[in-house]
């Protein structure tokens, strides 16, 4: 027996829709899916207590009135150099929305921000109508008794819309008179103190609660939309109540969270992970606008330079595909990777991570922004020279990330490893997983073929596959008649690692994963060890299984494998079975599954180990 499909799919998207069907399962019983330890999907609202001066909610809840203080936001554009390309570009991409025709997300922000740069009633009267239509549609929805679009998928775009808000207020505010500031302000006001009270939310007077999701959770994307909106209508309004709300509840838990985050990156993995883009633009707004520099509460920002750096393939336009990978299942760099370095960048002064920072912005398949609504992004400073770390190895402890290659060539071969906290919705049941590569994929996680890229189960994962003989037992992110033992996401959920680097240049790493398991009785212990170097990739699984419970080693490769004895080759990958010598291999075809969510891959099952496997894999 094993798993099909819709069993390994967890919410990926925490959008409505999928906020429902995840619900709905923790309805009947089922636990561990999504951000809640245990049965619920999505958190239960929770609002902090209030502090001294915060927003205040009556029983019968009415819209806060709009704060009248002293405009503080600060944007230092002393880094742009106008006679560059890349400032040509933005501005001609900002000239033909003026000229009528707009492209793809050209946003309000665009147009001020090209006012603060160059003057020109144009763009601000272009920003000033987008932001007024907003607002008036806004207020139709609400009379109507219905939600605005800012409070739309868990106000996932708050931050970006109260952003255009704020901008557009503070580069043009000649242009705007006094009843529409104070509507604009009203508008605004409301959003943000939605976001921080989202059971008794309101918009014109009617009660419309909202799930709460993740206004708790600093390592969510969300929070960086939360913080977005409430930063920029705090520094813009002037409201000595927002300042105090950020400085004293809601910075200080992001802080601490990136604190516990050495080595950089994302425990919600690569794909979602690059949203931290945007968590390090309001570094860079927040230190403009008061000074204080958020990035040098920890390491995290600068870390993730070289996080970025090693988590890209030696052809240096894809990534190690950790978590969901909902934009695009397939892991190519994009023009968000390049905005989250340019802007780690930015924020650093360690010359080494600026150097290796420019090379990597050159070297990569994006080298400047694809896309127009990025292009302001390519403003910032991506510097000139610089060369590869001098590491061929790097161990993210924080996120639980290690990245490893033979060398910096583009021939070389490459591998990444997870191993540590399991605790965000979007990370994946891969505690335990390896990928390697070698001028392509030669084992990589199923899900990059899927055409959701959220499948995160541990089928699609190359880790060792337990089933247990009692598929009904209640087990966490699992319902009832599924055989696969599941990884759990929760607070507690932590493998360990030991990272030893070898004398040949390669590491060796051992990973206790049994406590991700939650003590499930179909599963005693699973260790596993990776010996990487020399062009090779060693594994070596040592377990103890509970009665009933089987183990399979698995390897997903992108080509089909033909097996013979205790061997298996998939295109240019070669997998030795060294132990059990009575080893049984099987192929699986994933479209068998579902030809529509699976389009292309197979993988290659080892069966007949009782305590462990050896595994090697080669090239050809």
């Amino acid at each position: 027996m094993r798993a099909t499909p819709s069993r390994l799919k967890t919410h990926g998207i925490p959008s409505a829709v999928l906020l429902t069907l995840a619900l709905l399962a923790a309805a009947i019983g089922h636990c561990g899916a999504a951000d809640a330890p245990e049965a619920s999907s999505a958190p239960e609202p929770r609002e902090p207590q209030a502090s001294a001066g915060a927003p205040q909610a009556t029983a019968a809840p009415v819209a806060p009135a709009a704060p009248a203080g002293t405009d503080q936001l600060k944007i230092d554009l002393a880094f742009v150099d106008r006679r560059s390309p890349e400032y040509g570009r933005f501005r001609n991409w900002v000239d033909t929305a003026v000229s009528g025709n707009p492209g793809y997300a050209f946003s309000a922000s665009d147009a001020a921000l090209m006012f603060l740069l160059s003057g020109g009633e144009k763009y601000c009267k272009l920003a000033v109508r987008m932001v007024e239509k907003e607002v008036a549609e806004a207020e139709s929805a609400i009379a109507g008794g219905s939600r605005p679009a800012i409070a739309g998928d868990s106000y996932l775009e708050v931050g970006p819309r109260i952003a255009d808000l704020a901008m557009t207020l503070h580069a043009c505010t000649g242009m705007i008179d006094a009843a529409q500031r104070q509507r604009w302000s009203a508008l605004a006001e409301q959003a943000v103190w939605n976001v921080w009270n989202p059971s008794r939310a309101q918009w014109g007077g009617r009660t419309h609660a909202w799930t709460g999701w993740s206004i708790d959770n600093p390592g969510n994307n969300y929070y960086y939309s939360f913080i977005e909106a409430t930063m920029y209508w705090a520094l813009v309004s002037g409201s000595k109540t927002w300042m105090d709300e950020l400085k004293t509840r809601r910075l200080p838990p992001l802080k601490a969270y990136y604190a516990e985050l050495p080595g950089g990156g994302s425990r919600e993995g690569t794909g979602y992970g690059a949203a931290q883009m945007r968590l390090f633009g309001l570094y860079r707004l927040w230190k403009d606008s008061t000074g204080e520099d958020l990035a040098t509460a920890s390491t995290h920002a600068r870390d993730s330079i070289p996080y970025w750096i090693h988590a890209t393939v030696p052809t240096l336009d894809r990534f190690a595909p950790i978590g969901d990978q909902a934009r695009s299942s397939i892991p190519e760099l994009f023009d968000y990777h390049r905005r989250l370095v340019l802007e780690a960048r930015q924020l650093t002064t360690d010359t080494d991570a600026r150097a290796m920072s420019s090379w990597w912005l050159r070297s990569i398949s994006v080298p400047r922004m694809s896309q127009g609504f990025n292009s302001r992004y390519d403003l910032l400073p991506a510097g000139d020279g610089g060369d590869p770390p001098p590491a061929l190895v790097y161990h993210a402890e924080g996120a639980g990330h290690l990245f490893a290659r033979s060398d910096w060539g583009k021939d070389a071969m490459w591998m990444s490893f997870v191993a540590g906290p399991y605790n965000e919705s979007h990370a994946h049941q891969e505690q335990g997983g390896f990928t390697l590569f070698a001028r392509d994929w030669l084992a990589v996680t199923e899900n990059i073929w899927s055409h959701s890229g959220i499948q995160q189960g541990t089928p699609v994962h190359n880790v060792v596959r337990f089933e247990r003989a009692n598929a009904d037992a209640q087990q966490c992110a699992a319902p009832r008649g599924d055989v696969v033992v599941h990884q759990c996401e929760t607070p507690r959920s932590r493998s360990r690692v030991t990272v030893t680097p070898r004398p040949d240049g390669g590491i060796t790493a051992t990973a206790d994963l049994t406590p991700v398991y939650r003590d499930n009785p179909a599963l005693q212990s699973w260790q596993r060890r990776i010996e990487f170097g020399g062009r090779k990739l060693l594994v070596q699984d040592d377990f103890r299984l509970g009665a009933g419970t089987r183990a399979i080693f698995q390897v997903n490769v992108p080509e089909r494998p033909t097996v013979q004895g205790n061997e298996a080759t998939a295109g240019r990958l070669r997998i030795r079975v060294l132990e059990p010598a009575n080893a049984t291999l099987r192929v699986h075809t994933w479209s068998d599954d579902d030809a529509q969510e699976f389009r292309r891959g197979w993988r290659v099952d080892v069966s007949g180990g009782q305590t462990g496997y050896k595994v090697e894999l080669s090239e050809k």
